[in-house]
Order: structure tokens, then sequence, then C-alpha cells
């Protein structure tokens, strides 16, 4: 696992030059400032990280997504960006560029820092605030989720039941840009969620732009729970507080998933892991708030409650003591949410809506490939394909749901409890996202901090981290680009395409900096 013993890493060549001006002068001084255990190398991929986020903001421009509602697409800056190909092939260019200069950045960062312990959280926590500000700025990038999550706080506006309505039940509700996923089918979230999507459209005064804003504060606060707890956990259980912060809060795909998307993920992953943090130091009763909280925003981090409850009755704890603390986890968040359904009269809506149907499946889950090829098969032998589909992914949700009771059963050990219930835990969401017919980049980011707040070895395990850093932002980039119909969504595509993962062969197989990371990963921590 990580650990805390210091490295020696030689300076850089030659460092940034003297008599600069403006705000990269500005920048490089504060962030050379008070760089102990840096060994003052830090500031150049600290700016350089800054800049590729400035760059992702400037490409949302052109690429980003509006709702079709926008005013900002009258303005000269985003005519041009938007409605001509050069505008439009720029920003895509300025975009895939950043992100990943992003990844370089962050991994130059890790090379630079000398000694991992708590002189080097100054200058993580500067790496945080210079790369996720710009961000916050920036149009929804990578999803247009945000605008779901608008179209359902209209329908609490409007005292509809969002549980029961899809975003079509609005007028003019195209005029959002949700994604067609969301027209139809209920909202999956939970009522502490519903409400901060109410409050978002009651701040919006009916202008999405602004109705955003509260949606990135949210983010930006699951953001800044995970920079404080995550730590704080890691250190719990031996490992390495200040090398996971690095490795999983500012991993790129967080930062983008996350801030740039907006997405309630952030909040939810939080909650969650502020929640296990408290259940981990014997306050279960908060940890058990938190935990609900997060349940409240996303229903899925329900698999966190009977390891929370393991961790409730302790290492001695017989079968019991055991059973009595699940029940009493469960009654507790159950009540909590009970009282919160009440409050906005929907009740437990969100379990129905969780059992809608999808039919949406992606090339790189394997439970989603196995289901689209066997119901392929099955069709030209004239069997019902779509039959086929289903019940794979029937299966998968099955198999998922007994790894995590299979793993909250297993008996841990005594003298590392806290740290194997947490591993088990992460591998009951483990179970459930590899076992989906749908895998998204920012779920990903769960797994990852799961996992690295009980520790990512230094071989396969965090060569593994680094290429999947680069391969989800490679999607991200490629997958969900906002373009209009007479620019050719091909050639766009094609260009982020060629941009991004030429950069990321650059860093891999070439960059001399950078490519030693993903053949010997020992080399970076």
């Amino acid at each position: 696992m990580l650990t805390d013993k210091p490295r020696g890493t030689p300076a850089l060549s030659s460092a940034v030059s003297g008599g600069r001006s403006g705000i990269v002068g500005l920048l490089v001084a504060w962030s050379h400032k008070g760089d102990a255990g840096a060994a003052g190398t830090t500031k150049v991929a600290l700016v350089q990280g800054f800049v590729a986020s400035i760059l992702m903001v400037l490409g949302s421009i052109g690429v980003g997504w509006l709702a079709g509602s926008s005013a900002l697409i009258r303005t000269p800056v985003f005519i041009a960006a938007r409605t001509t190909p050069v505008g439009v092939i720029s920003c895509t260019v300025m975009l895939c560029f950043g992100a990943l200069l992003l990844v370089r950045s962050w991994l130059r960062l890790a090379q630079r820092i000398s000694v991992w312990d708590e002189s080097a959280r100054p200058v993580l926590r500067k790496a945080l605030l210079l790369w996720a500000l710009p961000l916050v700025v920036a149009l929804p990038l990578f999803s247009r989720d945000v605008y779901a999550y608008i179209g359902q706080g209209r329908l609490m506006s409007q005292g509809l039941n969002p549980y029961t309505n899809g975003i079509s039940a609005l007028n003019n509700y195209y005029q959002l840009g949700p994604d067609t996923l969301w027209t139809e089918a209920p909202t999956p979230y939970g009522p502490l969620f519903l409400w901060i999507e109410q409050f978002a459209v009651w701040m919006g005064f009916g202008i999405p732009e602004v109705s955003l804003i509260a949606f990135r504060l949210a983010a930006v606060a699951g953001v800044l729970l995970l920079a404080v707890f995550v730590p704080k956990l890691a250190a719990l259980h031996g490992i390495n507080a200040e090398r996971t912060l690095w490795l999983t809060v500012l991993n790129p795909v967080l930062l983008i998933n996350f801030i740039a998307s907006a997405h309630n993920d952030s909040l939810m992953l939080g909650l969650v892991v502020a929640g296990v943090y408290f259940a981990a130091v014997k306050r279960p009763f908060l940890g058990i708030v938190l935990v609900t909280a997060s349940i409240a925003i996303k229903p899925i981090t329900l698999i966190a409650l009977p390891f929370v409850g393991l961790l409730w009755a302790g290492s001695k704890a017989g079968w019991g003591r055991k059973f009595w603390c699940w029940a009493l986890t469960f009654v507790l968040s159950m009540g909590l949410l009970w009282v919160a359904g009440m409050v906005n009269g929907l009740g437990f809506g969100w379990v129905a809506a969780l059992r809608t149907s999808s039919t949406v499946w992606i090339w790189y889950a394997p439970v989603g490939m196995l289901g689209a090829v066997l119901g392929f098969l099955a069709g030209l032998f004239g069997a019902p394909g779509s039959a086929v589909t289903s019940a794979v992914d029937l299966v998968g949700t099955v198999l998922s749901v007994f790894a995590v009771v299979w793993l909250a059963f297993r008996g841990p050990l005594g003298s590392t409890y806290s740290a194997t219930i947490l591993s088990r835990m992460a591998w009951g969401f483990a179970a459930v996202v590899l076992l989906a017919p749908m895998i998204q980049p920012w779920y990903m980011v769960w797994l990852l901090v799961l996992f690295g707040v009980v520790g990512i070895k230094e071989n396969w395990q965090l060569r593994m981290v680094l290429f999947l850093t680069a391969f989800f932002m490679l999607i991200a980039l490629t997958d969900q680009l906002s373009v209009f119909q007479w620019i050719p969504i091909g050639i766009v595509r094609a260009v982020a395409i060629v941009v991004g993962v030429s950069f990321a062969l650059y860093m891999v197989f070439i960059d001399r900096k950078t490519r030693v990371l993903f053949l010997r990963p020992g080399e970076l921590l």
C-alpha cells in the first residue's frame, strides 16, 4: 500500500523565468510560496494545470452544453464559436488539449513533490483551487444531465411529481436541452436533491445559466467534503493522506465529471465518505445521518448502509449485535427518508423510479456488451433479442445484489476491522458498477475514492488507475460534444479523437518525463 517513505526528486532543469507580469506571474509566485516538502518545483505543474483548465473553459464556449432557450447564443462570441466550423473545431482543440494537459500536470505534480507528508498539503490545496476554480464558470461539459436537473426542478415548482412524470410534462421542455433519455423517464434521485433542484429553479428566475450556479455550488461542496474526509479516512487506516488526496480528489477525471459536468454524484460521494468516516471513529449516529443525506441525493449509496452498521457494531461483535446494529441503522435511515418524503409529499416514490428499466448500454461495460451481442445473435435466429438482452441485464443486477450481501455477511478480521469493512464496501460498489450494462465515466470516480481510502498499491493497481484516468478522459472528450446540426459532428469528433489520442500516446510512449510512470508506476510515488 502507499507508504510514507520520503523520496528525493531532482529539481526541474529550468524554472519559470523571472520578470513575469500579470496573472500568470502572480500565480507562479503564489504557487511557489510555502512549498516546503515540494522542493520548490511544483509551481510549473500548478500553473500548467491552471492554464489547462482555462483552455477547457474557452473550449466550452464552442462545444459545451447550452439550453436551447439560452440568450448566450445570440452574443457575438458564442455565435462565432458555435455556428461556424472554424469556431467549433478551434474550441474542440482547446478543450481536448486542455483536458490532456491537465492529466499531465496532475502526473508532474506528483513527481515534483519530494516528501509526502503534511508539508505537501498546502501544495495540493493550491492545485485543487487553481485547477477547479476555472471549471466552475465553464459551460457544462461532457454531460447535459444538469439540464435534466433543471427540468426536474421545474416539475417540482409546478407541483408535478417527478417520480411519475418525465420532463416532457413541461411546456416547451425541449428548450431546456436535456438528453432525450430524461424526457419520459421519472427521476431516480432522492428527496434532498429534489429540493436542491427546486431551489436552483427558484433562484434562476427561469434563466438556465443562473440555475446552473446552484448545481455548481452543490458539486463544489461535494468536492470540498472529499478534500476534507478522504485524507482523514485514509490516515485512519494507515494510508498516506497526502498521496491519497492527490490520487483521488485531484484526479482530472473527478474534476471534469464533478465540477465541469456538475454531476450530483459529487455531493453524493462527499456525503457518503464523510458519513463512513464518522461511523469509523465511533460516531455512528452522525455517520448514519450523512449517509442518509447521500441516499437522499442518489439512492445508490444504500449499498453503504450495511457496512456502516458493521462499523457501528465493532470488531468484537457477535451476530446478535451485528443484526441489532443493522436493524437500527436501517430504521434510523429509513425514518429520516420517511420524514423527508412526508415533507415534500412524495413519500418513497424514488423506489419505484429505481425500478425503471433502461435499454442504455455501452461497449466497455462487460454486461452491456454481452447483453447486446447475445441479443443480436438471438435476433438472427428469430428469437426476441430484446428479451435476451434484458435477461442478461437482470442476471448482472441479481449477481451484484448477491455480491453486496455476501460481502456484508463475511466475517471480518479483528485487527484490521475498519479497513476490511471499507474494502468490502468498495468491492460492493465495484460489483454494482461492473455488473451494470452502463458504466459512466464518473462511476470510475466512486471506485477510485472508495478504494483509495484503503490503499492502492504501487504495482498494477496504480498503473491501472493511471491508464483508466487517461481512458475515461478520452471517453469524455469524444462522447459528449454539443454541436449544431449543420456542423458535421463526425468531423468534430474525429478532431477530438486525433487531438486526445495523440496527446495520450505522447504521454505514455514519448514524453520522457511521464512515460516512465505508465511503465513503472512505483517511480511516481
